[in-house]
């Protein structure tokens, strides 16, 4: 007879709401480090996207997405000429807010020039950008459809065509238009602004066509490092290759958010191990009496062990298994990408089971002190 199922029959609503309440918990812990996931996948998809070996970028700089960094747009060209690249493109990247629909919309404005790389990589719906002006291609997350409009700046865009999965690292969605109009965008003043600055600078307020990095892909056998090294010594320039753009934004831009939900992951699982440590110790002192009528008539300590053991360890699988089934069924109403791999549950799931052994001691240790006597008091 398995008094463990014996004694969970017994009391199962209560322990079906335990499970239930522990799978929440449980759930939140899956949805952190999913959270974690979709936060590296989001910052490096727009990177990755563009395919690209070498990120040229403004001399003493990490590139567009760690600072400021700022190009002369004949850049390209010099960069073009170089020995070993295959293809180049200039690229310049803003924020911007938009009133669409009476909602303010934020977005990352990627500008690139038609036909080379930096735009968008892969469109789903619709058609790349043809024109030279006021056509956009922008990711299913801004909410905008084929052939609809939206104002940028002083100037209105028309929708041809639609990615997916490409956002910022701050989670806002990517709208491509054409290096051109970004550059019109990024420097366009109001008609009073223009005329302060003109006011404040006789001699104008300065060049507008500018970039914020170069992309080059080069051809197959050119050393990525090398080339990289070799722009590096330019005075003006400095070169990141592909890993250490990724690096940058893995280990730099979104550490912080990394370490808060490493912490508060951590925290959680914590509080899981003191509950399910709880939970076991108060279903071993309702069972005081049971316990002591085992022991008078002669049940070794490794069975009631076994009980204990066993009800705790059912407990960490229900709840589990409960929680990560919430979780896939909630995965598409969160506000930022969930990524669930089936290795960090598989992790996840060692883990609790883990909690569970730990968490059952206190109980285990309890139970092994109830005096047999007792079962004989009134």
């Amino acid at each position: 007879m398995n008094l463990a199922w014996r004694d969970i029959k017994h009391n199962l609503g209560r322990f079906l709401l335990t499970c239930l309440g522990l799978s929440l918990l449980l759930g939140i812990v899956l949805a952190m480090v999913g959270i974690y996931r979709g936060l590296i996948e989001e910052s490096l998809g727009l990177v990755r996207a563009a395919q690209a070996d070498v990120w040229v970028v403004e001399g003493g700089t990490r590139g567009p997405f760690a600072e400021s960094s700022r190009l002369p747009a004949d850049t390209r060209e010099a960069i073009a000429a170089q020995w070993g690249v295959g293809a180049a493109g200039a690229v310049a990247y803003q924020n911007a807010e938009a009133q669409h629909r009476g909602a303010t919309k934020r977005l990352l404005v990627v500008g690139s020039e038609i036909g080379r790389i930096g735009g968008a990589p892969r469109v789903v719906e619709g058609r790349p950008i043809l024109r030279g002006r006021y056509e956009a291609v922008a990711d299913r997350r801004a909410g905008l459809a084929l052939s609809e409009q939206i104002k940028l700046g002083r100037d209105t865009f028309t929708v041809v065509g639609l990615t997916e999965n490409l956002v910022a690292s701050g989670g806002d969605p990517v709208i491509f238009i054409t290096l051109r109009d970004a550059q019109k965008l990024q420097f366009d003043l109001t008609p009073a602004a223009a005329r302060r600055e003109a006011a404040r600078n006789a001699s104008g307020v300065g060049t507008t066509d500018t970039i914020n990095a170069v992309l080059v892909r080069l051809l197959p056998g050119v050393d990525v490092d090398h080339f990289a090294e070799t722009i590096g010594r330019w005075k003006h320039l400095g070169a990141l290759t592909q890993d250490q753009q990724e690096t940058v934004l893995s280990r730099s831009v979104v550490e912080r958010a990394r370490r808060q939900i490493g912490l508060f992951t951590s925290l959680l699982l914590i509080v899981s191990t003191v509950i399910i440590g709880l939970i076991i110790y108060t279903m071993t002192i309702d069972k005081k009496k049971s316990i002591a009528t085992l022991k008078l008539i002669g049940a070794p300590d490794s069975r009631i062990v076994n009980l204990i053991v066993q009800q705790a360890l059912a407990m960490g699988l229900i709840s589990f298994v409960t929680g990560a089934s919430l979780i896939h069924v909630a995965q598409g109403y969160f506000p930022r990408r969930l990524v669930l791999e089936s290795g960090d549950g598989a992790l996840l799931f060692v883990i609790v089971l883990v909690v569970c052994l730990v968490a059952s001691g206190l109980g285990v240790r309890t139970a092994l002190k109830i005096d047999p006597a007792s079962a004989l008091a009134g």
